[in-house]
């Protein structure tokens, strides 16, 4: 919204009448004093860098996308699909497996090692797949039967905190190593090897970590943990590529922000959880698929967060 506008709204709305408002989509809304119309949450673009402020303004607004995904969800989409998902025995990523089974799809795990509650789901589990391994991937890639309609690159690894005094520079390259050339050997094998089908998704789940302009406020006066946030922006920025490059083939590549979720990765911040809306996993992975769900052409190359579906600023 421009300034003019912005001004005119104000000054309409502080005298108790309605402001007829164009937004950034072209589209025309009123917006009455002291509330927040369909149309003005619409014409939003990005996501707020401020965790708490972000949960806070969804409680004020009653966002039911937010905060009951439940209401919005439909994985129907998935039933008969073929799915390849990485990281599959625990946290999210299980949470991810156990609900694209409910699904009906036909669930690949490509996994380190895998789990009683992986096992138990029925689908092809291919264990000893190392995401560092060039080699493990390809053989797990030429292993698959026929092409798979959505990868997601779920695996993933933050394994140090850091400070300038605490630098760690092995786990710094090992981060590098998972988050960003685990999904480009995963995705790059599938392709090379005709294993994603025509019109078919690759998905990345990343972090609002890897956002260079959220470490202004994120991050604000402390910095730190170096090899977390340099290893999540050196993945969506080979997500970005890759989402070039695959453009002719008509395959949508989108990073996704899977949102603060309960897991043995973030339990060392369980003292904000609910402060800052972390959800149990379950809920979390609903999120993500909702996302996978509307990931097309015309969002390739996009970093979206998934508890608002709006954009994160690179």
């Amino acid at each position: 919204m421009s300034r003019p506008t912005m001004l005119l709204a104000s000054l309409m709305m502080t005298r108790g009448t309605s402001a007829l408002l164009v937004g950034a989509s072209g589209k025309t809304g009123v917006r009455r004093a002291g509330s927040i119309t369909s149309e003005a949450v619409e014409d939003r673009v990005y996501s707020l860098a401020d965790q708490v402020a972000r949960f806070e303004r969804a409680k004020k607004e009653g966002n039911s996308r937010f905060l009951d995904i439940k209401s919005v969800y439909d994985g129907a989409y998935l039933k008969g699909k073929r799915v390849l998902l990485t990281g599959s025995n625990r946290g999210l990523g299980l949470a991810l497996a156990k609900q694209i089974s409910a699904e009906g799809a036909e669930l690949i795990s490509l996994v380190r090692s895998s789990s009683a509650d992986l096992d138990a789901l029925g689908g092809q589990v291919i264990a000893g797949v190392d995401v560092l391994s060039e080699e493990s991937v390809s053989k797990a890639i030429g292993s698959l039967a026929s092409p798979v309609d959505i990868v997601i690159n779920n695996a993933g690894l933050f394994s140090a905190d850091e400070t300038l005094s605490t630098l760690n520079f092995p786990e710094q390259l090992k981060m590098i190593d998972v988050c960003a050339l685990g999904p480009l050997r995963v995705s790059s094998a599938a392709y090379n090897q005709g294993k994603v089908a025509a019109g078919g998704k690759v998905i990345v789940i990343s972090s609002q970590a890897g956002s260079a302009e959220w470490r202004k406020v994120q991050n604000q006066g402390a910095g730190g943990d170096y090899g977390h946030h340099m290893s999540r922006a050196a993945c969506n920025i080979a997500a970005v590529l890759l989402s070039e490059e695959l453009k002719a083939a008509g395959i949508a590549v989108v990073m996704l922000h899977p949102g603060f979720n309960k897991t043995e990765m973030t339990a060392k911040y369980a003292e904000i959880w609910e402060k800052e809306g972390a959800v149990p996993t379950e809920e979390g992975a609903l999120r993500v698929l909702h996302e996978i769900g509307a990931a097309t052409m015309a969002k390739t190359g996009m970093f979206i967060n998934c508890e608002d579906g709006l954009q994160i600023p690179w």
